[in-house]
């Protein structure tokens, strides 16, 4: 993986938080307050940094402002290459047309990447937990404490799950809303399957309800494919893929998603 591309793959993998664009558009709006409020209240050898470093700020902005009104500027090469042959010392002339080019390419791979992390429903509403969480109120010591909770929604539970002691358990999932197989539709060959669920990736509600296995709209489930036959580029048999869950299961009472290709 090349460097500094982490967290944009982390991203695109997993999402961001829900109050992330706000948070975004808050910091930037501080940062020029606080630049406003060092420039005024430095003194000494930080002062003189500071400028220095803002100097070098200011001049690398001007230059990324000529670079993007660069594409108005019509080019001072010809349309038709020369016939005649070019010195040495004139042949870097054409780097300042080809940049352009290369950057556009840069920009079309790494969107061609991001399109492989792409999914049918890239936001959906929230889920409060009054909504989805039930106080249970059985009992002496948990209707003294109420702390003990039970799931609403549909979950996806493994085979070797086991069950902690009544006394201990604070989530409980109901088996009558424990579901193992989803309705997967394939994108490109327009089919769709029945197939078991192995494990639940992400829900973009909470990470907690990750941990539970629940299954709510737009979460991100693994499926067991190897009914499909699907086969990489080296002849291996794909026996797991990611799909996004499409409807909700808990008005539909069946978990439909859409595999990601």
């Amino acid at each position: 993986m090349p460097q500094n591309e982490y967290i944009e793959r982390f991203q695109k993998q997993h999402g961001k938080r829900l109050d992330h664009e706000e948070r975004t558009r808050k910091r930037q709006a501080r940062e020029s307050h606080k630049q406003s409020k060092d420039a005024q209240n430095l003194r000494g050898l930080r002062a003189k940094l500071y400028q220095q470093k803002r100097h070098a700020e200011k001049i690398q902005m001007k230059k990324r402002i000529r670079a993007q009104e660069e594409k108005n500027v019509k080019s001072s090469a010809p349309d038709e290459p020369s016939k005649t042959p070019l010195p040495n010392y004139l042949l870097d002339r054409s780097q300042a047309t080809n940049a352009k080019a290369l950057s556009s390419a840069i920009k079309d791979k790494r969107a061609e990447k991001a399109a492989k992390f792409a999914v049918p429903l890239p936001k959906v509403k929230g889920i409060s937990e009054e909504e989805m969480f039930k106080v249970v109120n059985t009992g002496k010591k948990t209707h003294q404490k109420s702390w003990k909770r039970m799931i609403t929604k549909p979950t996806f539970v493994g085979n070797d799950f086991t069950r902690r002691p009544v006394k201990f358990e604070r989530f409980i999932r109901p088996m009558g809303l424990r579901y193992k197989k989803a309705n997967v539709t394939h994108p490109e060959l327009g089919v769709t399957v029945q197939l078991p669920i192995l494990s639940v990736k992400k829900n973009p509600q909470n990470p907690l309800y990750t941990q539970l296995g629940v299954l709510t709209k737009g979460t991100v489930i693994e499926v067991n494919v190897s009914e499909l036959g699907l086969v990489t580029t080296n002849g291996k048999v794909v026996w797991a893929k990611y799909a996004q869950v499409t409807n909700d299961p808990s008005l539909d009472g069946t978990v439909n998603c859409v595999l990601l290709v």
